[in-house]
């Protein structure tokens, strides 16, 4: 019998974009099934593998491989380089591949750019997170964007593209050319809120009731609890802006407890900080299903680590829109020695 080699295929950041684009809603919903999947056990999430260098301190490159089973089954690895100097060069800090593998044979049949597709699932994370956490509370009218690279644009248009709007759009970022760039995105975006650069990071906590950190920090800078004193909602992305203090008196939600309390993220130094476990209030999954209430007179943080299998869930996404729209490039002979004894 003659036996046909697996296909394989490469999609670029051209097609991911074209395949995600206007796309927010559903991309959302994707990311909710995945989270309802994880929850109920049909997912294999092992904990995320950082490789870094003595010599390059500020860089990291992760590989999460995860598997998401149900009708649509995948596995698969996301590997993604973070190197904040990048950006001083004009390059965007990330850079991202990820491969798809067969979960019955096992064998590799895609590899996708993949920058776009982890920015769109952070992004619809975000997005669902701060649906669920205001349902019982006032919705925020006056969003801040702590830092403003390409997560904080993806973020923005998460937002608007599952209904949200905002009489105010705070800016702020250690760098006056980013905040001014952002800044120019937001009116270029048709954002109807009034966009306001702020020089002080205090100044923009206590003007929010949305608070979104998407920044490269490596350690605490927001220090002082007093500043959330009006009890927003925190969406805290990129992990390791707030100081454990704050994350103590505050309530707390991530989406994977395991992931997220390690790598000296801001609720891992809070775990250290106070030998326990008991600030934690639940995982997204708990306020999806009702396990978890969430109050309205408290600061709420969100701290989401980033789980394999949403990146999963959205390039099967990606690949399927692909596949059917018949640009799907595959790569012949990529798999070559297919005969056991040769010949």
């Amino acid at each position: 019998m003659t036996k046909h080699s697996p296909d394989f295929a490469v999609i670029s950041g051209r097609q991911v974009q074209h395949a995600l684009s206007g796309q927010e809603k559903l991309v959302t919903e994707i990311v909710e099934a995945a989270y309802i999947a994880h929850g109920t056990g049909k997912t294999v999430n092992p904990p995320s593998y950082f490789l870094r260098f003595p010599d390059r301190p500020t860089a990291r490159i992760i590989a999460l491989p995860a598997s998401l089973g149900g009708d649509d089954a995948v596995d698969g690895l996301k590997w993604i380089s973070s190197f904040p100097e990048n950006v001083g060069s004009g390059l965007p800090r990330a850079s991202a591949v990820l491969i798809l593998n067969d979960p019955r044979t096992g064998y590799p049949y895609a590899c996708l750019e993949s920058s776009i597709i982890s920015a769109s699932r952070t992004a619809a994370s975000a997005a669902l997170a701060a649906d669920r956490l205001t349902r019982g509370r006032a919705r925020p009218t006056r969003v801040g964007f702590v830092g403003t690279g390409l997560i904080a644009r993806y973020l923005h248009t998460y937002l608007a593209g599952t209904g949200w709007s905002f009489d105010e759009v705070g800016v702020h970022d250690l760098s006056d050319d980013h905040a001014a760039g952002f800044a120019d995105y937001l009116d270029r975006s048709g954002e109807n809120g009034r966009v306001s650069v702020y020089d002080s990071v205090d100044d923009l906590i206590r003007a929010s009731d949305l608070v979104v950190f998407a920044t490269v920090a490596g350690a605490p800078h927001i220090t002082d609890p007093r500043l959330f004193a009006h009890h927003p909602l925190v969406l805290h992305v990129s992990l390791r802006d707030l100081a454990p203090e704050i994350i103590l008196d505050s309530v707390n939600y991530v989406d994977d407890v395991e992931h997220c309390l390690k790598a000296d993220t801001s609720p891992h130094l809070a775990e250290q900080l106070s030998g326990n476990r008991n600030f934690l209030d639940g995982t997204l999954y708990d306020v999806m299903t009702g396990r978890a209430t969430v109050p309205t007179d408290r600061t709420v943080v969100f701290s989401p680590f980033g789980l394999g299998v949403l990146d999963l869930a959205v390039s099967a996404h990606v690949y399927d829109q692909v596949s059917r729209s018949g640009e799907l490039h595959v790569v012949e002979d990529f798999f070559h020695e297919m005969s056991r004894y040769g010949g």
